[in-house]
């Protein structure tokens, strides 16, 4: 077994119990970008203090961080900042499982995204998972209760949330392989730590700048829940990690098609934990989703 699955595996099980974490304090404390900042606030230290440590106990020196590197850096930082702030939000509009399910759009959207920054194309195959995943899409795109044609409803804030943050994501996965192939052939787990440690703390400052321009209050509210943000920056490093290590030895597509996993996950969160109910309606667009990203594996 090619080591990139496993890592995959884990890094869709790590994800979805920080997008837990994020759920209970976005509807507890927290605004969509509080609990978004949460996450960087207690996981960029630790990634940082973990690169430092490596070096000074394995005695090499930091690589050279070309131009190319820290722009993929900024991109893939800024898109996945914005992109959680619209998962955190989706979560106040529909069910956990569902909210998940939009945005894991992601993965038909990272191939488009891949071939534009990367040049890494997809096969015909693939294209017709993408149509199978478009069908999924506007299954959920139709909020409960909701008439009319099905087109009005892709403009439903929840829908407009779900997709903007697959766009979203599909580009920071796609900034983040980007960003560890400007390393150079340094081995993959090491270019997964300074990418990693790079991301985070860009992030950390740039979102920390924000909300005390912005909403200090909120930052304040980020230390009052620091014992749930402290687990929520531990679940975020250990699958920011995974995530990063993976892309270091696979198409970014790939790596997120078999991420898909995760709305297994999701959906045994949503009805076991959350105690939330799934429509059928729900499950027949989950089910469909799967179908197209099967398809998808099976064409790349």
């Amino acid at each position: 077994m090619s080591l990139w699955i496993p890592v995959t595996l884990a890094a869709a099980l790590f994800q979805t119990v920080r997008f837990m974490l994020q759920k209970t304090l976005s509807t507890v404390k927290l605004s969509a970008a509080g609990a978004t900042f949460a996450r960087f606030a207690y996981s960029a230290p630790l990634a940082v203090l973990g690169l430092v440590i490596y070096l000074a106990v394995s005695g090499r020196d930091l690589p050279v961080l070309p131009w190319k590197f820290w722009m993929f850096v900024v991109i893939g930082g800024t898109a996945q900042i914005l992109a959680t702030i619209c998962v955190v939000a989706l979560f106040k509009q529909r069910n956990f499982a569902v909210g998940i399910t939009f945005k894991k759009t992601e993965v038909i959207q990272t191939a488009i995204v891949g071939l534009i920054l990367l040049g890494e194309g997809v096969s015909l195959g693939a294209l017709g998972a993408i149509l199978l995943g478009l069908a999924a899409v506007l299954l959920l795109s139709k909020t409960p209760g909701g008439d009319g044609v099905w087109w009005r409803h892709l403009t439903n804030r929840a829908s407009q949330l779900g997709l903007g943050s697959g766009v979203l994501f599909a580009f920071s996965a796609v900034s983040y392989r980007g960003a560890a192939l400007e390393l150079g052939d340094l081995d993959p787990w090491f270019r997964a730590l300074v990418t990693l440690a790079a991301v985070t703390s860009f992030q950390l400052f740039s979102m920390g700048a924000w909300l005390a321009w912005r909403d200090r209050a909120e930052l304040r509210a980020v230390w009052e829940t620091r014992q749930t943000g402290v687990f929520v920056g531990l679940t975020s490093l250990g699958g920011s990690f995974c995530w990063f290590l993976a892309f270091t030895l696979q198409n970014a597509a790939y790596v997120k098609a078999l991420g898909q996993v995760e709305l297994m996950f999701s959906l045994m969160a949503s009805t076991l934990f959350f105690r939330e109910s799934i429509t059928r309606r729900e499950v027949a667009g989950i089910a469909l989703l799967g179908l197209s990203i099967l398809a998808l594996v099976l064409a790349i």
